[in-house]
Parts: structure tokens; C-alpha cells; sequence
């Protein structure tokens, strides 16, 4: 199968690479890029788990094709903090005991990052309405939805 060179913003980083046309983001990003943050659940889209940014968007990259990010700018887990500079979220996430088995906090973040840049203070019904389409099944959302509502309280 012929590739095709795609270039994106990735992370803030000019990024170029060959692809296959059928070659789905969340395998590129983990596969072929390293970036093992974004996480691969269903396969379907229901989860959450390969939650990132597309042009500062939610999307499951489970369902959107390699290709698709050519011209864009992509942000994954990895790219929202680093271990000696996190973001407010990831401290908040950290603090409130909002994650546990850590499989759907990338998902979480980039969706609680998405929330805040749209709504920077949100109720706390928006925030669950906005996280909805990320699955948790350790923490029971009360951890993960207080640690969003004190980020965009100010706590």
C-alpha cells in the first residue's frame, strides 16, 4: 500500500511522517510515534480512552484516520505537562484522588482541557456532561469531576 507524507503540529512540534491511507491516529501516535498516553479501549469510539485534541477538539482517535490530521494540530497526553511541569488539571487529578487505575485519565484530561479552554468555569452538571463519553470504571466520576470543578474554581 502506498503512504502518503502528512505534516501536523503535534504537542506544540512540527511533526512529518509517512502514513498508510488506512492507518487510524491512535496507531500512529502509539505505534509509530512512541506516544503510548493515548490509550486504546473499545476500538468503537464508546470509551474515551483515545481521547485528544484535534484542533483543540475532542476526538476519538480510535476513529479518525492517520491522514486526517495532515494540516492540524493534535495534542495528546503527553503533551499537556511533563513530570517536572505539570498542568493545573494533572495536579488537580493528582490531588482530588482522581485516578486509579490511570487507564482513562489521558482520555479525562484532554477532555476536562477541551471543557475549560470552551467553558472556563463550568457547573459542575456541565462538567459531567462533558466528560460522559470517557469511561471510568475505578473512580465513579465524584474524584474525577471535583478535581475538574477546583481548576476551573481556582482552588
Amino acid at each position: 500500500m502506498s503512504k502518503t507524507l502528512i505534516t501536523f503540529t503535534l504537542n506544540e512540534q512540527p511533526t512529518k511522517i509517512e502514513v498508510e491511507p488506512n492507518l487510524l491516529l491512535v496507531d500512529m501516535l502509539r505505534d509509530r510515534l512512541g506516544l503510548t498516553g493515548t490509550k486504546i479501549g473499545c476500538g468503537e469510539g464508546d470509551c474515551g480512552a483515545c481521547t485528544v485534541l484535534l484542533d483543540g477538539k475532542t476526538v476519538n482517535s480510535c476513529l479518525i484516520l492517520a491522514v486526517q490530521a495532515d494540516g492540524h494540530n493534535v495534542l495528546t497526553v503527553e503533551g499537556l505537562g511533563t513530570y517536572d511541569k505539570l498542568h493545573p488539571l494533572q495536579e488537580a487529578f493528582i490531588a482530588e484522588g482522581a485516578v486509579q487505575c490511570g487507564f482513562c485519565t489521558p482520555g479525562m484530561l484532554l477532555s476536562a482541557k477541551s471543557l475549560l479552554d470552551e467553558n472556563p468555569q463550568p457547573t459542575r452538571q456541565e462538567i459531567a456532561k462533558h466528560i460522559s463519553g470517557n469511561l471510568c470504571r475505578c473512580t465513579g466520576y465524584a474524584k474525577i469531576i471535583n478535581a475538574i470543578e477546583k481548576v476551573a474554581h481556582g482552588q
